[in-house]
């Protein structure tokens, strides 16, 4: 099956949705670098078109395109030889037939350079958008990401999440290009539920168009729903209970990721199926499974519902027939990570705030999650993270961003500065002139260990610690509004 996204990208800029100032701007800068000779950096959240546009950019202008993407290894050898070349160079197309010879150098996560595959990439990054004889067009989610020097070398366009009103009209289209036939209201509802994610909105119409000549509102399942399953209760709908199409429905109530879910079904359905049904359900996880890959690869959260479909509606059409009756499923699956994580978030946010468990879990994370989805505010993210001493794969879990991504990891190192900030302002100097006391501590002879014992110890660990537990007693008081 054809990917509707690919299918309908825009093939020209005028194309692009729901970013008309930032569209106008693009094609300004395109048509004027040959003036300025400027990078320029496109950002925005993922899904609303970015690349999409540099590419529809690229065909309006007639210029080829050079592109290296986040799956690719980029050192700065590999970007200096790729990009480096087409950057400095004219193309062969344009030295032999006089036509244009430009290309347009596309670097897709430019702020997701990080690690050792990506060790020097952001240095030659700069250097290059410094000394090119080509555009170079850098696509990013999150604009401070990215070093402050690469920054100042290149210009800065925005692009704003999509409204749901100019979503609908390219789901509209969508639909009448493939005869399908819909009630606005369900258009309405796919494009309010995606927040601005113009790409998500169109895999949402695909997965439900799937099958059908026809698009009712009843048929888009909201993700709000106040109705929530219990992990026992989805596996009684996938495995023993309801149609494919009712199981698929029922995993959306469910409070836990694709991956967890495919996880629970793996480790449970050997409980329930007999040998040829057991065979073709591990085909469908099979299937869940390279989903859940890509997901992790390119940080493309919307392929979470194809894996979504292959371990709910795919497991319960594998069966035979409905059972009843009471199953023994036991307690978590044995890779299952995501509790653990979970639990010590809420103990660390119950023990800060001075309440509960429940009242965390309840209360506090959803409120927490909310206010810092995928890290934004930045700040705000960073203040919960110092507050609540949290490390990677918290903040991930709180936030739904990647725990090996550049902006979580880069989150826990401005919180760790922040807490240590925190604590020596907090601590009254004790720890001023500590290391001219160290060296004075040295040159004095103790003989008499008696003696030892009754002298003051300036290296004492309480010295610290009663302001410390002084301060924490009252964060504890004040709970979560000593956070803000």
């Amino acid at each position: 099956m054809v990917d509707w996204t690919e299918k309908y990208r825009p093939s020209t800029l005028s194309e692009v949705r729901g970013n008309n100032k930032a569209r106008d701007a693009f094609g300004k800068w395109a048509k004027t670098w040959d003036d300025h000779r400027e990078a320029v950096i496109v950002h925005g959240s993922p899904g609303i078109g970015k690349t999409s546009a540099a590419h529809a950019l690229a065909q309006d202008m007639g210029w080829e395109t050079v592109e290296l993407n986040a799956s690719d290894q980029r050192t700065a050898d590999v970007i200096e030889r790729f990009a480096g070349r087409a950057a400095k160079n004219a193309t062969l197309s344009g030295s032999s037939t006089g036509t244009s010879t430009r290309q347009l150098v596309i670097l897709d996560e430019a702020d997701n350079i990080h690690g050792n595959y990506d060790r020097g990439g952001t240095s030659a990054i700069t250097r290059l958008v410094k000394s090119s004889s080509q555009p170079i067009v850098l696509i990013a989610n999150e604009f401070y990401d990215m070093s402050r020097g690469l920054r100042n070398a290149c210009r800065e366009i925005e692009f704003r999440d999509v409204s749901s009103r100019s979503i609908v009209p390219v789901l509209r289209d969508i639909c009448r290009k493939e005869g399908i036939e819909f009630e606005s209201e369900a258009l309405e509802r796919i494009a309010e539920q995606t927040s601005g994610d113009l790409r998500s909105a169109v895999n949402d119409l695909q997965a439900i168009a799937e099958g059908r000549d026809e698009i009712t509102e009843e048929m888009v399942v909201m993700g709000d729903r106040n109705r929530t399953v219990g992990l026992f209760e989805f596996l009684d709908a996938v495995l023993k209970e309801e149609s494919a199409q009712e199981a698929l429905y029922t995993t959306y109530d469910v409070d836990e990721t694709p991956d967890d879910l495919t996880k629970w079904v793996e480790d449970k359905v050997s409980l329930v199926y007999e040998p040829d049904e057991l065979a073709r359900a591990y085909d469908f996880l099979a299937n869940a499974d390279r989903w859940l890959g890509r997901v992790r690869a390119s940080q493309n959260y919307s392929y979470w519902r194809y894996a979504t479909d292959n371990l709910s509606a795919g497991v319960a059409a594998s069966r035979d027939r409905t059972r009843g009756g009471w199953t023994r499923y036991g307690g978590a699956p044995y890779r299952s990570t995501r509790n653990k994580t979970r639990d010590t978030v809420l103990q660390q946010i119950a023990t800060k705030g001075g309440f509960s468990t429940a009242t965390a879990r309840r209360e506090v994370l959803p409120f927490l999650s909310a206010l810092t989805h995928h890290c934004k505010p930045r700040e705000l993210t960073v203040a919960m993270a110092a507050y609540y001493d949290l490390d990677e794969s918290h903040v991930s879990y709180i936030t739904g961003s990647g725990e090996t991504t550049n902006k979580v990891q880069s989150v826990v190192e401005d919180a760790q500065t922040l807490r240590e900030e925190q604590i020596e302002e907090h601590a009254d100097g004790a720890f001023a002139g500590m290391d001219s006391l160290a060296d004075d501590a040295a040159e004095i002879e103790i003989d008499d260990a008696d003696e030892e014992d009754d002298e003051p110890d300036v290296f004492d660990d309480d010295a610290g610690t009663d302001s410390e537990k002084s301060a924490s007693s009252d964060d504890g008081q004040a709970g979560l509004s000593d956070f803000f």
